[in-house]
Order: C-alpha cells, then structure tokens, then sequence
C-alpha cells in the first residue's frame, strides 16, 4: 500500500473556513457508501449543519441518481460493491464537473495521485471526525461558488478574461475554451490553469498553485498538483494534440508559455 501521508500544511484561518447559514442550506450532497453506520452518523451530522443529503449504498445506484437530478457536492466511499468510487468518479467526469470527496481506508490499496488525476476535489481517510469532513466540504462547496458567480455578459476588453492566443478563460463563468473549443474543467484545474495564465512566462512553484487551487484547511502533498497538470494536458490535447501550452521546470514549477 503507498504511503496516504501528506506532507503540506497551512496555519488554520478561520475567515477561510467560515461559511453561512444560508451557504448551507443551499447545498445538497450525496453520500455514497456501503457502511450503514457512517451513511446514518454523517447524513445525521451535515443535515444538522443545514445540508441537504441523500445516502446510496453502492455505486450503481448513485451514477443513475448523479445524471438524473445532480447535488452540488458529493462524498464517495472508495471500496464499494458493484461499483467502487473510483470507478463511480470516472463514470461521472465523462460529462460533469461535480466537486467529489472521497472517503478512504488505511487498509484501502488507494493512491492518492491516482484520485486526483481522475479528477477528484478532495479526499478524507477513515476513521474521521465529522467535523473535519464538515470543513473539508465547506471548503471544496466555497471553491465551486467562487468560479461559478452570476456575472453579467463579458464584453470586449473585459480584464476578468484572460486571453492567451488560443485560450480563453472566464473566471466569471469558470469558463475555458482552446481554439474557440470548450474544455471542460473541474474547480481546482480550473484554479490551477488560472494561476499560471495570468502571468504567462513566469515560474509557479507547486506551493503556489497550492495556494491559488486549496483552502487552508485542505492538505495535499507535491504529486497532487503534478496529477493536475497531467490531467490538464490531456484534456486540452483532447481538442489539440500538439497542445504544449503548460511547461514543466523540473524541480522549480510549472509556467504557462508566452503567445
């Protein structure tokens, strides 16, 4: 089993972690897992912070539940029957970007890298305090409500979007094209691409994608923003398979190469 350890964390700031009343009440989950305990324990506690919740037991049921009415955030269970979570999350990223959580085991043969390169938000390992879960999904919840706030329609010269020869992206929609192509992205390679097309030419190191994709609460060690930055480059050479725009400084960063 690889080592779950992660090796970065942050000075807790509770202005980061706050979330209202009315953020909550807003947001449905849906918690996927075979343990009935942990599906009643913590449908009891995130319904007393003012979630809306819906428990499944495996993950066929939940992909049908996903597609037909989807939450706003989901916390999946990685050993499942019939369908585990990882194969869930998979199912689910071939046509949406939901903000996943998954739950691990220490005895569970999981990777971390591998959740992330797949596309999940966040991760939590058994046994848990719900109250760290509550934060982590405040957390992931505040990231997707900051790239999708109503805006008005972006006009010509609009210094929120940026525009780098063939890309194109809109922090007011979390929207991103290449070559007039939409390319869909989850909140945190959203953040990430963001972070880097803002000052093409310049070096990021991975501390400080770090802190423009994570809250401080949320720890992650350095392979999961290099995970990130392979998922990216595989979904921008999706539409252009000479796709080259995301340099890697081996030992320094990463920098998003000038037009």
């Amino acid at each position: 089993m690889q080592s779950m350890s992660l090796v970065r964390q942050k000075e807790y700031s509770p202005r980061r972690v706050a979330a209202s009343a009315g953020e909550r009440a807003m947001a449905k989950i849906y918690l996927v897992d075979d343990d009935e305990n942990i599906l009643t324990s913590v449908s009891m506690f995130l319904e007393s912070e003012g979630y809306e919740v819906k428990k499944f037991h495996d993950g066929v049921t939940a992909l049908e539940a996903l597609r037909a009415s989807p939450p706003d955030l989901a916390v999946f269970d990685v050993k499942m029957p019939r369908m585990d979570g990882l194969e869930l999350l998979r199912h689910l990223r071939k046509t949406s970007n939901l903000p996943v959580i998954f739950l691990t085991s220490k005895d569970d043969e999981f990777d971390e890298a591998i959740g992330f390169n797949m596309g999940a938000d966040d991760y939590i390992t058994k046994p848990f305090s719900q109250r760290l879960l509550g934060e982590r999904i405040k957390a992931v919840l505040r990231r997707a409500r900051l790239t999708n706030i109503e805006m008005p329609e972006p006009q010509e010269g609009d210094d929120k979007v940026i525009r780098r020869g063939k890309l194109v992206l809109d922090p007011n929609r979390h929207a991103c094209s290449w070559n007039d192509e939409p390319v869909r992205l989850t909140v945190t390679e959203f953040l990430i691409l963001e972070a880097l097309a803002k000052r093409p030419g310049y070096v990021k190191s991975r501390d400080q994608l770090m802190d423009a994709a994570y809250d401080d609460q949320i720890y992650v060690d350095d392979r999961t923003i290099d995970s990130h930055i392979k998922r990216l480059r595989k979904k921008f050479r999706k539409n252009d398979k000479s796709f080259d725009g995301i340099e890697t400084l081996y030992g320094v960063g990463y920098k998003y190469k000038e037009a």
